[in-house]
């Protein structure tokens, strides 16, 4: 505990100003407030910073009793003193109290002790609490940045199952709270969490007995040097020597903690230590302290080489060169050299220095030592710049080091990266992965997961009743992958997972080909159907002239041939892939031929009925009926269908498209209807002309039942099977019509020429209509 305060005639502070007490902590804890007779005389020789005032100091050293600290503290408020065994009396002038360097201390004493304080290694995240500690301050950074960079040190290396033990007070309570919370936004999972003071034996055996049961490989020890020390006492006795380990900055560059049994436990340890600082001209200072202490042969001040001239030269200097490296590497004496400068900047302000400060009695009240040390910034003579946050701390500023073994088998701890709040989040953390060693002294990363990563093409499913790093690894269901992430994905629309489900690849596209055994089925039949109306064209050509063939209106059957030819050619449209116009026509076309058909037959069968009418004495029915009217006639039905087609294809188009509802795995190509309405309308015209023609021709049975029957198939047929049931359609009533149609009168004239004869006919009909 350091007590300072001002006073306007020198004073010059030396070593006997530092209360002697036998330490009962490790050796070298006090040491780092060596710094403040350096700095006392620094400032004091100043004529920039508090010119003609001086300041003075006593330290105590409080032997890591909390009793002790208070003791002292309060010497130093009311002025009552023991110090080289003497008493002194009075009130005490003190401004401020840099320490204490524990926690747990230091909230006790910001809670019941008046002059601020400002500690160099008190780093509980409670402290930042202003509302409860509005006059602390420190100068080094609270532990929300160090916990919160645990957890990204642990997110970087991919750990996602570490155990987690702490001190059971305020620094480590508070500290692994923070870790344990943003080891939850990573994704990280705590095996354990276990805690336990300093003299809790029975506690520390369990917490021993909890790390050497889990399966984390990776141990964050947010812990003070004291448990440290006991923790790895218990982990050497148990021989646990397999776990990588994480520290913090109150024991990762402890050289106490080196001995050949704990480097077995922590050799690679990982963990945040605060910069240490060179201060120009601390060294000389130390050497010149030690010698006047270890070797009182010369009183002179200056270079130490000058000792030489009143020493007798069988000095040990073995024992100034472990000292001054003890001293030296207290990376804690940094922040009591930028306390007592932050102090005396405040001060300055305060007095409003330029070339003097002030009046020679000045009282300077508490609070406005406080205000000022909130607007105090300024820039070391090592280059760091020094400011107090709205919490009354110092930027984040660590180094990550690595416990590594040099070949002569010292102890060295490594930099091996850094953290710093002060740059930008994305720069924050940088880490030089290739310079570290890791446990047991081995060059790969080690891993500590729960569960191993799901390979591609599963994802991860959480074990019942576990974290949730803890889960099996289960196949993507059809139509998701996996491959980097570790949950699965849905395909994009047109795409579907492969086998092994860790790639999406293009959906197979169906359509009636002509290339498949069922397109040249189809093709084959319909140019069958074309070869044989063609044929029957040809007969009829040659015997048009005969009875048979004029007696069933010659010009309506060569009209009711070619109408059956584009009723074969036109189920074509519908193999292939589908295009704009493939879709446009294929119903169209189908539309306009069978209406010109089923014309032809309606007309075809209206001569006949009209032919009986004739025979009746004075009708004239012939003549309403005849040739030309006839041709009319069906002109005039297939108009009508062609007027239905063009407000079909003009309103709305069949179009192409992908439809993607009855298979998942595969695209179907078709053609929608468009409009359903002008589709109804095509097909209901042809069904009326149909039913108009039923009960005179057998074709038209058979071309009603073939479409009554279509309608089901069609519905109920997937994919490019419904195209194929009205390719069937078309070409069955197509053969209908020239089967029942045509085929008897062939009969008659290839196989029954003799009935093809005028007087046969006329028989014929007078014996029954035909």
């Amino acid at each position: 505990t350091l007590g300072v305060y001002t006073q306007t005639t020198l004073v010059v502070p030396t070593i006997d100003h530092i209360t002697k007490i036998k330490s009962i902590i490790p050796k070298g804890m006090h040491e780092k407030f060596k710094y403040i007779p350096c700095n006392g005389k620094e400032i004091n020789r100043s004529d920039s910073l508090l010119p003609n005032v001086s300041i003075g100091y006593r330290i105590y050293d409080s032997c890591g009793s909390r009793l002790s600290s208070m003791s002292a503290t309060m010497a130093l408020m009311n002025g009552h003193d023991i110090a080289a065994e003497e008493r002194c009396d009075g009130q005490s002038p003190i401004h401020a109290i840099i320490g204490e360097t524990e926690s747990s201390t230091t909230v006790i004493l910001s809670r019941t002790t008046g002059p601020f304080k400002i500690s160099p290694s008190a780093t509980c995240e409670c402290l930042s609490n202003r509302k409860h500690y509005t006059s602390f301050f420190r100068t080094i950074a609270s532990d929300y940045h160090q916990s919160r960079a645990l957890a990204q040190i642990v997110k970087h290396f991919g750990w996602s199952w570490v155990g987690a033990v702490n001190s059971d007070n305020d620094y480590g309570n508070n500290g692994m709270t923070i870790f344990l919370t943003a080891a939850q936004e990573e994704k990280i999972c705590v095996e354990y969490s276990v805690k336990f003071y300093r003299t809790e034996t029975e506690k520390l055996k369990k917490v021993v007995d909890t790390i050497k049961k889990g399966t984390a490989k990776v141990i964050v020890a947010f812990l003070s040097h004291f448990e440290m020390g006991n923790l790895l006492d218990e982990l050497s006795i148990e021989n646990i020597t397999d776990l990588q380990v994480i520290g913090v900055e109150a024991w990762i560059t402890a050289k106490s903690l080196i001995t050949p049994s704990s480097f077995r436990v922590l050799g690679g340890a990982l963990g945040f230590a605060v910069r240490k600082i060179n201060i120009e001209g601390f060294a000389d200072y130390i050497i010149n302290e030690f010698w006047d202490t270890a070797f009182p042969c010369s009183q002179m001040e200056g270079n130490y080489s000058q000792f030489s001239l009143n020493c007798n030269g069988f000095q040990d200097l073995f024992a100034l060169k472990k000292y001054k490296e003890d001293v030296l590497e207290q990376s804690y004496s940094s922040n009591v050299y930028k306390a007592v400068y932050a102090l005396a900047h405040s001060l300055h302000i305060i007095l409003n220095c330029k070339e003097k400060c002030g009046s020679e009695n000045v009282t300077v009240p508490l609070h406005k030592v406080v205000e000022a040390l909130k607007r105090v910034n300024f820039t070391t003579k090592m280059g760091d710049h020094v400011w107090f946050d709205s919490t009354g701390a110092v930027v984040a500023q660590y180094e990550v080091v690595n416990w590594q073994q040099d070949s002569d088998g010292s102890v060295k701890f490594k930099p091996v990266g850094y953290y710093d709040a002060s740059l930008p989040p994305d720069q924050r953390f940088v880490l030089n992965t290739d310079n570290i060693i890791w446990a047991r002294g081995q060059l790969e990363k080690p891993t500590s997961v729960c569960s191993e990563s799901c390979p591609p093409g599963t994802r991860k499913a959480t074990q019942k009743g576990r974290p949730v790093c803890c889960y099996d690894c289960i196949p993507c269901a059809e139509g998701e992958i996996s491959n980097k992430t570790v949950n699965c994905k849905q395909c994009p629309e047109e795409y579907w997972s492969n086998a092994e489900r860790n790639n999406c690849v293009f959906k197979v596209i169906e359509f009636l080909s002509f290339t498949e055994i069922m397109g040249i089925v189809l093709v084959f039949f319909s140019l069958f159907g074309v070869g044989l109306t063609v044929l029957v064209a040809i007969l009829f050509y040659n015997k048009k002239d005969t009875p048979i063939v004029k007696a069933n209106n010659s010009e309506l059957s060569f009209l009711l041939l070619f109408s059956l030819t584009l009723c074969f050619l036109c189920s074509l449209t519908f193999i292939g892939q589908p295009t704009e116009w493939s879709c446009m026509l294929r119903h169209t076309v189908f539309g306009i031929t069978f209406v010109l058909c089923i014309s032809c037959v309606l007309g075809k069968t209206v001569v006949v009925l009209m032919a009986f009418k004739a025979t009746l004495p004075g009708s004239n029915v012939m003549k309403c009926f005849g040739p030309k009217q006839q041709r009319l006639s069906v002109l005039a039905f297939t108009l009508i269908q062609v007027l239905i087609c063009v407000l079909w294809l003009t309103l709305s188009p069949p179009l192409p498209y992908k439809n993607i509802k009855y298979f998942h795995e595969k695209i179907i190509l078709e053609c929608t209807l468009g409009s359903t309405i002008a589709f109804s309308a095509v097909m209901g015209y042809i069904g009326l002309l149909a039913i108009l023609s039923k009960f005179i021709t057998f074709s038209m049975l058979i071309f009603c039942a073939v479409w009554i029957t279509f309608i089901p198939a069609y519905i109920s047929s997937p994919g490019k099977f419904t195209v194929a049931v009205e390719i069937f359609a078309i070409l069955a009533s197509s053969f209908g019509l020239l089967f029942c149609i045509f085929a008897p009168k062939c009969y008659i004239i290839l196989c029954k020429p003799d009935q093809n004869a005028k007087q046969h006919m006329m028989g014929k009909f007078q014996s029954k209509p035909y």
